[in-house]
């Protein structure tokens, strides 16, 4: 009989996590030395459930975590090497649509854009001249 799960789905243990790794650990001395980011994408890579696992045992989990909700649900955390995050994205039923490890100080997703910042100043602008019962507090500091 053979096995007919593709081999992403097996519980074998190829040796992936550690190329992984290595290569994550490339770029974490590149983001150290000259401020190079860089990314990995699991997506694209031949993991099997095992493979994923030990990799995220080995990097484990830092001190951020992030859920956001766009178009799905993403999840962003820091492991627990400072600049190494892992980022996962699912759409329409729960489902894994993308995933990657970033190498960066802060993941771009996470990063209020230009044209974003310029329409909230805006709205909060509006917000004060609109409703005059918002009092800011005076700071005792």
């Amino acid at each position: 009989m053979t096995n007919a799960a593709a081999p992403c789905q097996t519980e074998n243990v190829t040796g992936m996590a550690r190329s992984v790794l290595s290569e994550i650990s490339g770029m974490l001395q590149a983001l150290a030395n000259n401020e190079t980011a860089g990314s990995v994408d699991l997506r694209s890579l031949p993991l099997t459930q095992a493979d994923r696992r030990q990799l995220e045992d080995a990097l484990g989990r830092g001190e951020v975590a992030v859920e956001l909700e766009l178009a799905g649900r993403s999840s962003i955390w820091e492991t627990r090497y400072a600049g190494v995050w892992w980022i996962r994205h699912r759409g329409a039923q729960e489902k894994v649509s993308s995933e990657e490890i970033s190498v960066c100080r802060v993941p771009d997703i996470l990063t209020s854009q230009p044209a974003d910042i310029t329409a909230a100043a805006l709205r909060l602008q509006q917000e004060l001249s609109q409703n005059p019962s918002i009092h800011p507090e005076a700071s005792d500091g």
